[in-house]
């Protein structure tokens, strides 16, 4: 294994982020989802593609050089979320540069055994528990914290660790059953829908009047989608130099709830109103991701609900309906 720089939840202000580190007394393991998800290590909000010279028509691929990262802390809803990404990005033809990253990162869960707060829904949308897409994971037991080895990666990374008891798996599994019955116990903050409920409301409320409510409360920021840990929309920008003579193309996020977002050639605009745009943001992540890969995109992190300007909450929206 190459040498890896470690990213990890940290406090910065009154909130958190991931972020590289430095000394291990600067990682806060029980922490509020942080403000951007660790997705920034799979899909940058600002990443370069190729270059290009003025008066040529050949484009260079950039080459793809990425550090391997070890994402330390990740909450089971993250870590969803990154599934969620997975198919978008390897759906073929898989996205050459998500696919070198991913590949490039390590990531350590830390399995979170009592609720971040009131707006967190990862019960209702079963990401609360682990189940894939990490390479180890940490529970905690006591003064001790059980491992679960899901990668040869995690394998060879705990190789390197001798300060670990080995546990049979039948104890580690009733070890964990406990922890997990105890933990649902603390986790009473859910939707009014159950999970299997779920795409049949969003069937029928295509016409709903909650939309128009928030609609009339959204300030089309784009906070929603900005902190989402599975939106996914990007812009492909072109930027020349001062010279002129030779640019990049670049990768950055985009948002659906921004007025332009779905302006096409000659003014036309298909989600015009800011009714129109929350709609169709909450049907991404109840309805269409369904359809196409039987999985809905919302992990129920909450911090669509913590980021909004507006107060637009994610419970009472999805509740109203």
């Amino acid at each position: 294994m190459k040498k890896a720089k470690v990213v990890a939840p940290r406090k910065k202000g009154k909130q958190f982020v991931f972020d590289e580190i430095d000394s291990p007394g600067d990682i806060c393991l029980e922490y509020l989802p942080t403000i951007l998800p660790p997705k920034k290590y799979f899909f940058p909000q600002k990443e370069k593609l190729g270059s290009f010279k003025a008066g040529d028509i050949k484009f260079s691929d950039t080459t793809i050089e990425i550090e391997p990262t070890i994402i330390f802390g990740a909450h089971t809803c993250d870590i969803d979320g990154i599934e969620c990404l997975d198919m978008v990005f390897h759906k073929d033809p898989s996205d050459p540069y998500y696919s070198k990253r991913e590949k490039a990162n390590i990531i350590i869960g830390y399995e979170c055994l009592k609720p971040c707060d009131g707006v967190a829904t990862c019960v209702s949308m079963d990401t609360h528990l682990p189940k894939a897409g990490y390479d180890i994971m940490m529970t905690e037991d006591g003064d001790k914290y059980i491992l679960n080895i899901n990668s040869a990666e995690g394998d060879e990374l705990i190789g390197k660790l001798d300060i670990l008891e080995p546990l049979k798996e039948d104890v580690a599994k009733l070890r964990l059953k406990k922890i997990h019955e105890e933990k649902i116990k603390k986790f009473t903050v859910k939707l009014k829908y159950t999970y299997k409920e779920l795409p049949e409301v969003f069937e029928k409320a295509h016409k709903s009047p909650v939309w128009k409510n928030v609609g009339e409360r959204c300030v089309s920021c784009g906070n929603c989608t900005t902190v989402c840990p599975t939106c996914y929309c990007f812009n492909v920008l072109d930027e020349m130099e001062l010279s002129m003579e030779k640019g990049v193309r670049e990768r950055v996020w985009d948002s659906c709830q921004l007025e332009d977002f779905a302006k096409v050639a000659g003014g036309e605009n298909f989600r015009e109103e800011r009714e129109e745009r929350q709609k169709h943001r909450y049907y991404r992540k109840f309805d269409y991701p369904i359809k196409k890969y039987n999985k809905f995109f919302c992990t129920g992190c909450g911090r669509c609900t913590r980021a909004c300007v507006a107060g637009i909450s994610l419970i009472e929206t999805v509740n109203g309906l």
